[in-house]
């Protein structure tokens, strides 16, 4: 398996993934689905725009869901440590002849935009416009009580360069991964978990046809909401929206569930992932067909899983590298 050397003094600092922008194509139902149901603070509505955040958030947004014909992901937004990594991140990816360009974002300071090698449109910014402090604010809970934005994980069609990308260069961690056979030194990755925030993952790529976005992970306060949010989709006319779960994965240890609204787009409301702040933290190495990998307990992920997820704009996926089979629910 790959041993690519983690850089601890990248050229930019990246603190986490911060938002995500999605294409919906109807503001309404979208506002039910993620305000109402799924439990959604919302932050600022315009005519074009919902503006999103978790009840632990003080970032403006979180997500955004902008008013569009078709679904697609804009971009993934990225928090850096000081306004010099901005200017540091232009000349990183200007010098990897990569397009650059500043942008202007509504509730946003400076906003660099770009694409990594693979032409995933990453936006990176330090200041956001903060909210209020609405942590012990009870009486705002509702739904599932969306906490915070945890990570993004996508479809990559060359798991391993992606990979090296974000470890050697810019300083990403390894926390789990996957192999077609973890007795072999020489396996290469079907799908990683990488961080820079200290929990499991920033983001994820799993084998397959991309880059596309498979999910957004956001964090619950307790398995308690997610039971509940299960609960209230089979009761209030939303049954069809649960693609997969609830159930706990082997890789992260995380409680989840997997939901799709009618444009596609997939959330992964989950708790219980662990700490990963040392800096010599060993990853976790799973064969790709080892059924607790996958699914610890509970059903496995059915076949849209495997294959469904949402392009970005601007990018054209192109098949993966690599074949593999996975262990598949039956149809």
């Amino acid at each position: 398996m790959p041993n690519d050397i983690i850089n601890f003094t990248p050229p930019f600092n990246i603190v986490r993934v911060s938002h995500l922008e999605w294409i919906v194509t109807d503001l309404g139902y979208s506002k039910e689905y993620y305000v109402d149901l799924v439990g959604y603070h919302l932050e600022e509505e315009t005519k074009d725009a919902l503006y999103l955040r978790g009840m632990e958030e003080l970032n403006h947004h979180s997500l955004i869901l902008r008013k569009g014909d078709v679904p697609k992901v804009s971009y993934l937004g990225l928090k850096v440590f000081s306004e010099d990594d901005l200017d540091k991140a232009f000349v990183f990816f200007q010098g990897l002849g990569q397009s650059v360009e500043w942008v202007q974002r509504h509730a946003q300071g400076r906003t660099l935009r770009t694409t990594d090698p693979f032409g995933m449109p990453l936006e990176l910014y330090y200041e956001m416009d903060r909210g209020s402090d609405i942590l012990q604010k009870y009486h705002l809970y509702h739904g599932a009580r969306v906490q915070r934005i945890d990570h993004a994980n996508m479809f990559h069609n060359d798991v391993n360069a992606a990979t090296a990308f974000y470890v050697s260069q810019l300083g990403f961690r390894v926390t789990e991964a996957t192999v077609l056979d973890k007795r072999d030194s020489e396996s290469p990755y079907m799908a990683t978990w990488i961080h820079r925030k200290g929990g499991v993952h920033d983001f994820a790529f799993t084998n397959g046809l991309g880059p596309r976005l498979h999910h957004m992970g956001v964090w619950m306060p307790s398995v308690q909401d997610i039971i509940h949010l299960c609960d209230s989709m089979a009761s209030n006319g939303w049954r069809d929206s649960l693609e997969r779960g609830p159930g706990r994965h082997g890789i992260a240890n995380a409680f989840f569930l997997y939901l799709r609204d009618r444009d596609g787009h997939r959330i992964e409301p989950y708790v219980s992932d662990y700490q990963t702040v040392d800096p010599d933290h060993p990853a976790r190495i799973w064969n790709l067909h080892d059924p607790m990998r996958q699914t610890l307990w509970g059903q496995a992920a059915p076949r849209s899983w495997f294959e469904l997820g949402m392009e970005f704009e601007g990018l054209t996926p192109k098949p993966a590298s690599l074949q593999a089979v996975p262990i598949i629910a039956p149809d």
